[in-house]
C-alpha cells in the first residue's frame, strides 16, 4: 500500500515544517482547515474553468495537509479525539471537491460527459468506501481492508488529471476513474464481508 510504504518518506520530509509551525504557534486544527480550503479552492474553482494542469499543481500544495497536521498533532502532543474527527470529516471534504470539481468540468466545457459519469461514480463510491468503515467501527467491529484506500485514490486521481491537462488523452483519465470506480466498489463489498463475518464470529 501506498500509504504503508510512502508514510515514512513524506514524514521525514515534511518533519521541518512541522515543527516551524508549531514555533509560529500555528495549531494542527488550523493547517486541516487551511488545507482544506486550498484543495477545495483548486479543485472547483479551477477544474471547472479546465485548468486540469494548474489546478491540479495548486491542490498538490495543499493535499499533503493531512500528513503536516498529524505530525504536529504528534510532534507537539495536542493529539484529541475531536482533532482527529475533524481531521477524517475533512478528508471527505477534499475528496468530494476534487472529484465534483471534474465532473463539473467533464460536463461542461470539458465536453467529456462519460468521464463526468466516471468522478461522479467515484465521488459516490469513495464517500461509501468511508462511511462503510466508520458504521462498521461505531458497531464495534472493523473495516480497515480495501483495495482502494484514499491515499491511493487521489494520488492516482491527481496525477493522471495533471498529465490530461499537459495533452495526454482524455480516455485515458476516463479509463483510470473506471478502474478507481470499481476498486472501489469492491472495497466496500470487501469491508461489508468483513464485518458480516466478524458478526458471525460474534454470535457463535
Amino acid at each position: 500500500m501506498l500509504n504503508r510504504h510512502a508514510r515514512n518518506f513524506f514524514a521525514s520530509l515534511f518533519t521541518p515544517l512541522a515543527r516551524l509551525l508549531i514555533r509560529m504557534g500555528v495549531t494542527p486544527n488550523a493547517v486541516t482547515i487551511i488545507g482544506t480550503l486550498g484543495v477545495s479552492l483548486g479543485a472547483l474553482v479551477l477544474y471547472p474553468l479546465g485548468e486540469l494542469f494548474w489546478g491540479t499543481v495548486f491542490i498538490t500544495l495543499f493535499i499533503f495537509s493531512d500528513l503536516v497536521d498529524g505530525l504536529m498533532a504528534r510532534l507537539s502532543d495536542r493529539t484529541s479525539p475531536l482533532g482527529g474527527f475533524l481531521d477524517s470529516t475533512l478528508d471527505r471534504v477534499q475528496d468530494g471537491a476534487v472529484f465534483l470539481g471534474l465532473l463539473i468540468w467533464f460536463f461542461t466545457g470539458g465536453d467529456q460527459p462519460w468521464i463526468g459519469v466516471a468522478a461522479a461514480a467515484c465521488l459516490l463510491l469513495g464517500g461509501l468506501v468511508s462511511y462503510v468503515r466508520a458504521k462498521a467501527e461505531a458497531l464495534g467491529y472493523t473495516a480497515d481492508v480495501g483495495i482502494a484506500e484514499r491515499p491511493e485514490r487521489m494520488v492516482v486521481t491527481l496525477v493522471f488529471t495533471g498529465f490530461t491537462g499537459l495533452g495526454l488523452h482524455p480516455g485515458v483519465l476516463l479509463g483510470v476513474l473506471t478502474l478507481l470506480a470499481v476498486a472501489s466498489a469492491v472495497t466496500v463489498v470487501q469491508r461489508m464481508v468483513s464485518v458480516r463475518a466478524q458478526a458471525d464470529r460474534q454470535s457463535h
